[in-house]
């Protein structure tokens, strides 16, 4: 436990806020974004894919013991079809609830089964969907469209890695790179799809443009699902990442619905470089970060919050927190070096990192209502989806560390 030990010095560098004057106790009330109901139908066609499996939810016990909690689990998508990474539930599922669509205006009921084996290719070739990308989300659409047989343009900013731009147009996309940062890609994806007659596949969703999101993060609920059919206990505590606010809306969502009563401890974790969800949080209002939104977190660099996302956030999120990038290579090495060496992205361990620094802040402690019995869950998003950048941060390939671990 060297590596966790660096946690105590750094989590003096936190920021956390409690969100409690307008927190919202009660049934679940936003079914019109996402539901139960919708989760069932996503449930129906993505468990039709092939290579279909639910993803390994890990006890982390040493982990939990050195922090004298009860439990931490660690739901790991390292393993999630061929892309690594949840993205694959969302993008991918939205780009064939589109077809689908599309479809039935042609007054032709199908499904993905329909859609893979091509049995209407000549309509659904004719159809491309466009998007803007830090990487995973492209690579789920681009994969959904090889998969389901569209066209497909994914935009990319100046900081995406080489490694995530070949991932994307690996699957026949066609691949742009944009100066500027995420939220200049999304702006550009929006204006571009306009002009060609595109079909916009986003992760966040803006003034009018609402509809196709609630797709994408309706497919996140399967992970949401998984998880909850895999644990024990219920949680005390769920550590979630920010983006754009996709992923921790799912997550908040199925859980209020599933059960109100016993609702955990909601912890959205930001890079102090991209917080848009904290800062919002903060003004009570939606708030856009300026700025190259640069962090090692890839994933999470984005200045603009999902309008969808943050309705479902605002009065259910308890505490919000914004994390140093120096946090993430130790809890990437912590995760490397577990009794069963776990696979986990830059993005990935947000949610943990901003727990095992509240677990060594005493006040953080206190505020967040951590004990020795919290149960902890997070939601590792990526496994080495940057190989490159994996290396680099762990100081070992992660095929060196399955070898090692297979030895």
């Amino acid at each position: 436990m060297e590596v966790i030990s660096n946690f105590s010095k750094l989590s003096a560098t936190v920021e956390c806020f409690s969100n409690k004057d307008n927190i919202k106790v009660g049934e679940y009330s936003n079914q019109d974004i996402l539901s139960l109901d919708n989760f069932n139908k996503a449930k129906i066609e993505i468990e039709s894919w092939d290579g279909y499996k639910p993803t390994t939810l890990h006890s982390l016990k040493d982990i939990a013991i050195y922090n004298n909690v009860e439990e931490i689990l660690y739901k790991d998508e390292y393993s999630r079809f061929s892309l690594k990474s949840f993205k694959a539930l969302g993008g991918a599922y939205a780009v064939s609830k589109l077809l689908i669509e599309e479809l039935k205006k042609n007054e032709i009921d199908a499904n993905s089964d329909d859609l893979i084996s091509g049995r209407y290719a000549g309509i659904t070739a004719k159809i491309t969907v466009c998007c803007a990308t830090d990487g995973n989300h492209g690579r789920s659409v681009a994969w959904g469209s090889k998969m389901f047989g569209c066209g497909c343009e994914i935009y990319i900013h100046k900081n995406v890695s080489i490694a995530r731009e070949k991932a994307i147009a690996k699957f026949g996309a066609n691949v742009h790179r944009i100066d500027g940062n995420y939220d200049d890609s999304v702006h550009i994806a929006a204006k571009v799809s306009a002009d060609n007659n595109y079909f916009v596949v986003s992760d966040t969703s803006y003034e009018g443009y609402t509809e196709i999101p609630k797709s994408v993060m309706q497919g996140y609920t399967i992970m949401v699902d998984e998880a909850i059919n895999q644990i024990n206990k219920f949680p005390t505590h769920v550590f979630l990442q920010g983006g754009v606010g996709g992923l921790a809306a799912a997550v908040v969502s199925y859980f209020i619905e599933y059960d109100h009563i016993n609702t955990p401890i909601f912890v959205v974790v930001e890079p102090s470089n991209a917080d848009c969800l904290f800062q919002s949080a903060k003004s009570g209002i939606p708030t856009i970060i300026e700025g190259d939104l640069e962090t090692v977190m890839a994933g999470l660099a984005c200045g603009e919050v999902s309008l969808l996302a943050w309705e479902i956030l605002k009065n259910r999120v308890n505490h919000f927190m914004v994390i140093d990038d120096l946090c993430v290579a130790p809890t990437m090495q912590l995760l490397a070096s577990n009794s069963i060496p776990i696979i986990s992205g830059e993005s990935a361990v947000a949610g943990l990192s901003g727990f095992l620094l509240a677990a060594k802040n005493d006040s953080l402690r206190e505020e967040l209502n951590i004990d020795s019995n919290s149960r902890i869950l997070c939601f590792g998003t990526e496994g080495d989806t940057d190989e490159e950048a994996y290396t680099v941060a762990v100081g070992k390939s992660s095929q060196d560390i399955i070898d090692s671990a297979n030895n």
